[in-house]
């Protein structure tokens, strides 16, 4: 069973109330749900850690969520700042060395990730891109990211914003 908007927050309003029954049955549907999400946009030894930290990024939120609002798009922004979590993860991973035993290393899924946001961040703007590499990706502060690039800060803060709700944008439309 696929479960629609109005069941999932339903069950998540619910569960916000102590319904164990219907917390275990909206985990369940979540975790269905963020495979599907999730399937087109990592490297498959991936996908059961990330949808379980996103399932616990879920719990932990929980009482964030607004029963007045649609709970996909809640679900979804989580998902997605999951996702943009483990991009870092792995693109901040020890630089990969090219060696006669490459063919066969665990280092292939670093580089798909390395591809994967190098061809993402092509379809922002240079100041776009270069904000979020160095502030998301390198883990740089906003203040020296600033001075990296000669922007003010709040420009840099524009641009990562733009650029992320861009990027977002993008991958809720495939």
């Amino acid at each position: 069973m696929i479960a629609d908007e109005p069941t999932m927050a339903r069950l998540m309003a619910m569960s916000q109330r102590g319904d164990r029954r219907a917390y275990s049955a909206l985990l369940a549907e979540c975790c269905r749900w963020l495979k599907r999400y999730y399937v087109r946009r990592i490297a498959p030894p991936y996908l059961d850690d990330l949808v379980q930290d996103t399932l616990l990024s879920l719990h932990r939120k929980r009482e964030s969520y607004d029963p007045a609002r649609p709970f996909l798009p809640w679900l979804a922004a989580i998902a997605r700042y999951r996702w943009v979590d483990h991009l870092h993860k792995i693109y901040k991973a020890d630089e990969v060395t090219f060696d006669e035993g490459f063919a066969g290393d665990d280092h292939e899924p670093d580089i798909a990730a390395r591809i994967s946001i190098e061809r993402l961040l092509s379809y922002l703007t240079p100041s776009q891109a270069r904000a979020i590499e160095l502030v998301k990706i390198e883990g740089l502060s906003i203040s020296e990211a600033a001075s990296a690039t000669g922007q003010s800060e709040s420009l840099v803060k524009v641009n990562i914003h733009r650029g992320l709700k861009r990027l977002a944008a993008m991958i809720e439309k495939e």
